[in-house]
């Protein structure tokens, strides 16, 4: 397949240039040059604009579902276990979730989706391409962070039960990362002799990756101490980190810029229905991402409505944040928030054919997405 002639934004390049871009077997070839054309269909692309397919680093789709009687589509906590790192959102996603489609019509191509905040620590993120009847069809990694929350969600939830203040929760979590950090290193002691393994526990068998450095801790936290609370465990253990919402980063810009964490901002478009938010301005993203700190936008959906991504990063442009950054925002460092940037996030040769051709620029709310191409595969046209 060619895509001719169209005005190419790959989110790399500041400035957008008009070429062609070649797709073969569900991957970019060339962006830019004119293609030669063999047997391959061509797409007359004249007027239209070429963007990544839109990344949303956090999000519930999949697990909280669209419609339905309240509780039936209730699948994004577990409300019985404060601390249950061995759930995995790929268990609880439902692939004919009813919003998958307008997300996908929206040009949002790859989310990362799974547990909510109710939980210190809720399971592992996993990333899909939204299309596919399963969740192995949809699924491109089942693992991409593990869920752990601050602040608010889990006091209310667990108030009654364990947790009714801020430093249990960071004990709570702290006691599990010294738990699986003594359970991995006595597993690594015995080697081969099973006399000497520590008896099976799942729960310490999951966060061994985020000990590892495989995946990063993925913090829910609002409040700048909440923030601060997850970097210093982070740094304590030596484990990667990325802050989710991060409502109040714009009030310790210089400490996350000297902590070197990524950072997903949002929902914004939405009422500050708990204390933790008066503080939520469209104005952080672009106070973050001047300063140099990697910056996603989120829809935390469906919090706010999947397909609505591209239009929160255009309230951004709207609060002063620079265009450019904001596309960023959206395609290529919520790519690199989850690790995947090898595949997604831009329009580069050897990366998924993930694509949208819109008829402006989709930061613009009156923008119309004309066609997007996931895989290689025309879906919406």
């Amino acid at each position: 397949m060619i895509l001719r002639n169209a005005m190419i934004h790959d989110a790399v390049n500041r400035e957008p240039y008009q070429g062609d871009i070649l797709i073969k077997d569900g991957k970019l070839v060339s962006v830019g040059p004119q293609a030669a054309a063999g047997s391959e269909e061509i797409i007359d692309a004249t007027g239209l604009h070429a963007y990544p397919g839109f990344v949303d680093a956090h999000s519930h789709i999949g697990l909280d579902g669209y419609g339905g009687p309240t509780g039936t589509t209730y699948d994004y906590n577990e409300m019985n276990d404060i601390c249950c790192p061995q759930l995995r959102g790929m268990d609880s996603y439902y692939a004919m979730d009813a919003a998958i489609p307008m997300a996908l019509a929206g040009g949002v191509t790859t989310v990362a989706t799974g547990p909510g905040s109710a939980n210190v620590l809720g399971g592992t993120f996993l990333a899909v391409k939204l299309y596919g009847k399963t969740v192995e069809e949809a699924m491109i990694s089942p693992a991409v962070a593990m869920k752990c929350a601050f602040g608010e969600n889990p006091k209310r939830c667990y108030k009654d039960k364990c947790d009714s203040a801020r430093m249990t929760t960071a004990a709570k979590l702290r006691e599990m990362l010294f738990s699986a950090r003594d359970y991995m290193q006595r597993k690594e002691a015995a080697e081969d002799d099973l006399s000497k393994l520590p008896k099976f526990d799942m729960k310490m068998e999951a966060l061994i990756p985020v000990l590892k450095k495989e995946i990063p801790l993925k913090a829910h936290a609002h409040r700048c101490d909440d923030i601060m609370t997850a970097i210093r465990i982070a740094k304590e253990f030596d484990v990667k980190l990325t802050i989710e919402h991060c409502t109040e980063g714009h009030l310790i810009v210089d400490e996350l810029k000297a902590a070197g964490v990524p950072v997903a901002v949002g929902p914004t478009l939405t009422n500050a229905s708990k204390l933790e938010l008066l503080n939520k301005s469209w104005t952080t993203p672009g106070i973050l991402a001047a300063a140099g700190i990697p910056v996603s936008i989120i829809t935390d959906s469906p919090v706010i409505p999947q397909q609505y991504l591209p239009l929160c990063a255009g309230l951004a442009v709207k609060a002063g944040m620079d265009s450019f950054l904001a596309l960023q925002a959206i395609t290529i460092n919520p790519a690199k928030h989850i690790g995947l940037e090898n595949r997604i996030g831009s329009l580069e040769a050897g990366k998924d054919a993930d694509i949208v051709l819109t008829n402006g620029d989709p930061l613009v709310s009156d923008t119309v997405v004309k066609t997007v191409i996931v895989d290689g595969k025309v879906l919406i046209s």
